[in-house]
């Protein structure tokens, strides 16, 4: 805080500005009291497997939920039912609208001396259509956009970046462009279709789907992504030094409007029942797999969390607010119309996490917060030491589906997931319930759980609405 001089003559007005900021900057604190119930809360939800009951009810009884699908719409009103079922005091639905996108079949092959077929998935956002042609390989996103207009006409652009594993994803805002920026860049560059390698750091055989952009005032071209050994095998083709043509056949594309919705269940606080955590993850998923990873768990255990929270003899002060925000995947589409309709109560929102970022274990917890909260955010951080959980200051940035909102002020916290293998399942047929470790994701439980109950319970703010903070990815996965 800029220090005010102590000047004789100090008008009234100037100490009214000054009492505000004092205020502000007085510590958040976490009562002892709070902290005993939070320690028997972090036991009891890592003794309880209901998070992986939840995540199993949702993938195996519903499946993939592909925005706007009939699917989609049996997962909301599974999501109520099960928001009822485990008890929470209050739960409705907020609609979102949305345009809707539609796979239908893809295939792809190497045709002539060489001829094979090739494991692709179209990207979200394709259309549809058959092109046969001549494939030119590019190492990286900025060798195509660099390629001279009408160098590719009448060609197959063909981006074969490697995605790195990292613990926190760090490696996916590279390969994440790739697939939404590549299109365009073929494109420009006079190509009829458009292949990647997928963003993904696996070695199967499962390509990797995903949203994809075409810049305005541009003709979209069929656009997918071969799974990391075609990639590879089109790459030693093409190496062999003759011309490789590929045929690529989409049947997909944008069909009108769909509404789905935002299933939201609460716990209501005891004596702050107007002021709300929110905890959540995204109800949608693509079509590939089960969506067990991305983002059944994330709707899983965020709804145990509540639900342990609700099962106390007494309620934190807030009231503790579960979100499964809908479509996020082609474009946080659930997470845009929340801010929106809350934009003027973005200081009713004490804090909000997100869990999507699938099912390992947390291991570190950190904050947008101003400073004079961090001290509460560290005896947060001390409860969940014993889950092997460190703090880290404010490291990283909020979730996606609540990035929207903390561009609007409002605070954000991040639980850290291990995320090492996270993107050998993302977006594939291998995103499915058997990928998830029960005890793994009962210490996901115990955190949200832990987290969710003393940021409720504080003495103080976390400073929603004092300032825009927001890094998360502002077009979905």
């Amino acid at each position: 805080m800029r220090a005010i001089p102590n000047l004789l003559g100090t008008t009234l007005a100037a100490s009214l500005l000054l009492a505000p900021a004092a205020q502000a900057a007085e510590a958040t604190r976490i009562p002892d009291a709070v902290v005993e119930t939070a320690t028997q809360l972090r036991e009891t939800a890592l003794a309880s497997d209901l998070g992986y009951r939840i995540t199993e009810s949702l993938t195996t009884e519903i499946g993939p939920r592909l925005p706007g699908s009939e699917a989609d719409a049996r997962a909301v009103q599974w999501a109520k039912a099960k928001f009822e079922a485990l008890g929470y005091d209050k739960v409705w639905l907020e609609p979102v609208t949305f345009p809707k996108w539609e796979r239908r079949s893809e295939s792809a092959r190497v045709t002539g001396r060489y001829a094979q077929p090739l494991s692709v998935t179209a990207l979200g956002g394709s259309p549809g259509g058959t092109v046969e042609a001549e494939v030119v390989r590019f190492p990286d996103l900025a060798a195509l956009e660099a390629a001279p207009a009408g160098s590719l006409d009448g060609r197959i652009a063909f981006i074969d970046y490697k995605m790195e594993r990292a613990r926190d994803g760090s490696g996916y805002g590279p390969g994440s462009r790739v697939r939404s920026r590549g299109p365009s860049a073929a494109i420009r560059a006079g190509a009829i279709g458009y292949l990647m390698r997928s963003a993904g750091t696996d070695s199967h055989r499962n390509p990797h789907t995903g949203i994809t952009r075409f810049d305005e005032g541009l003709e979209p071209i069929p656009s997918a992504a071969l799974s990391v050994p075609d990639a590879d095998q089109l790459a030693r083709l093409l190496a062999l030094g003759q011309p490789v043509t590929v045929r690529l056949a989409l049947d997909c594309g944008w069909d009108g409007e769909a509404t789905s919705h935002n299933v939201i269940g609460e716990i209501t606080g005891s004596s702050k029942p107007d002021e709300v955590v929110l905890i959540g993850g995204h109800l949608d998923s693509w079509d590939l797999g089960t969506g067990a990873i991305d983002d059944g768990a994330g709707v899983g255990l965020t709804m145990a969390a509540g639900k342990l929270i609700g099962d106390l003899d007494r309620a934190p002060a807030r009231t503790i607010r579960v979100v499964a925000f809908a479509n996020e995947e082609q474009g946080l589409w659930g997470g845009k119309a929340y801010a929106e309709k809350y934009a003027d109560e973005v200081r009713k929102h004490q804090i909000a996490a997100e869990s999507d970022f699938g099912a390992g274990r947390i291991y570190a917890i950190s904050t947008g917060a101003p400073d004079y909260a961090q001290g509460a955010v560290k005896r947060i951080a001390q409860v969940l030491a014993p889950l092997g959980i460190e703090y880290a200051g404010d490291r990283g940035g909020p979730g996606p589906d609540i990035s929207p909102f903390a561009a609007g002020g409002l605070a954000w916290a991040r639980l850290a997931q291990d995320g090492t293998d996270y993107f050998d399942l993302h977006h594939t047929p291998d995103d499915t319930f058997d990928k998830i470790d029960p005890a793994a994701l009962a210490q996901n439980v115990a955190a949200y759980a832990v987290f969710a109950y003393l940021a409720a319970s504080a003495e103080g703010d976390f400073g929603s609405g004092t300032k825009a903070d927001a890094d998360g990815d502002a077009d979905g996965k």
